[in-house]
């Protein structure tokens, strides 16, 4: 049985027994459900566009603990690969699914992510605190949003979208590539390396980051002259930053497809000034333009009265996008 209608009828068989009702041939997703729902908090985006930034902020001033949805930032190692929160960047925050995976040659199914993530999010609401569901696998959160009865039957949802111009984020990824190569990315997937093994559809050798560097690492085990080592090198770099760009434009597409197909209680936050700004004056954007915004939003998603189901939202304006090229591997693998 689905994990999800496992844990409902655990849930409401009490209840049914407790009315003498037989639940052998009952539909559960007809079943009343008379337990107050709790709030879920999502924070929603493209690669690079702050999500992790602003869900530690919120969990800061929500009394709240973070569950990762990324589907690559689950496994262990590749911290600077997966670009992981650091310990100091967390500020103390509990952070659920973040790094905690063995098996780096298994995915992590949309399956797993739904049994994890419910028992997480179970445990932060029995502590009196809120769960913030943030992570850039949208097919992860569809899963556990629209895949899930007992989900939808236990929790209200409030989703924070941070979207940021598309031309301005590329650039954006573009420049924290090379960050990535400058704090020691190479080595990372240097360490990792399989010269065995040239399949990288499946756990976290499918990041973008490990496949582009194969023919890069195989030139330098086999002593290949320096000069062709760092074209390849610089190759591998700049597929990196396309790869990127592409998952951007891919992850855009789907926000929008989730959008429109379930119309959530989505409120956008455009933080598109924050990238065009530099230090200080970039901070106070973010505080202005997306913190207290996403903040004000979900202080009255937490508060709405109990009579309502769903949180009031301005209407989003969705920009037109062109069509999405076809992926290469190394971005469909991750983004699906």
């Amino acid at each position: 049985m689905n994990p999800c209608m496992t844990a409902l009828r655990q849930v409401i068989q009490p209840l049914l027994n407790f009315q003498g009702v037989n639940s052998g041939n009952l539909n559960m997703v007809d079943v009343p459900f008379f337990r107050r729902k709790g709030k879920v908090v999502f924070v929603m985006g493209c690669t690079g566009t702050g999500k992790s930034r602003l869900a530690i902020d919120l969990a800061t001033r929500f009394s709240a603990e973070i569950v990762n949805s990324d589907k690559i930032q689950v496994y262990k190692g590749l911290d600077i690969v997966t670009n992981k929160v650091t310990p100091e960047e967390s500020l103390g925050v509990t952070h659920h699914l973040l790094g905690t995976v063995d098996d780096t040659y298994e995915d992590f199914t949309a399956e797993d992510f739904q049994r994890e993530a419910i028992r997480a999010i179970e445990s932060i609401v029995e502590r009196d605190r809120v769960p913030i569901i943030a992570g850039g696998s949208n097919s992860y959160i569809e899963a556990l949003v629209n895949g899930c009865v007992d989900f939808r039957l236990r929790y209200d949802c409030c989703f924070l979208w941070v979207d940021v111009s598309t031309k301005v984020l590329n650039s954006f990824v573009s420049e924290r590539v090379d960050k990535m190569v400058e704090m020691g990315l190479v080595d990372e997937v240097r360490r990792i390396f399989d010269p065995s093994s040239s399949d990288y559809s499946a756990g976290i050798r499918r990041a973008i980051g490990v496949p582009e560097l194969d023919e890069f690492l195989r030139a330098e085990m086999r002593n290949f002259p320096v000069e062709t080592t760092e074209r390849l090198l610089e190759t591998a770099i700049q597929k990196i930053k396309e790869n990127n760009c592409l998952l951007v434009r891919r992850q855009f597409h789907k926000i929008q497809r989730l959008y429109k197909q379930w119309k959530w209680n989505m409120h956008r936050v455009d933080a598109t000034e924050v990238f065009l700004r530099r230090g200080q004056e970039a901070d106070v954007a973010w505080d202005n333009l997306v913190a207290r915004p996403s903040a004000l939003a979900v202080e009255r998603f937490l508060n709405y009265s109990d009579d309502h189901h769903h949180l009031d939202s301005t209407d989003i304006h969705l920009p037109e996008i062109s069509a999405v090229p076809p992926l290469p591997a190394a971005v469909a693998a991750i983004s699906r």
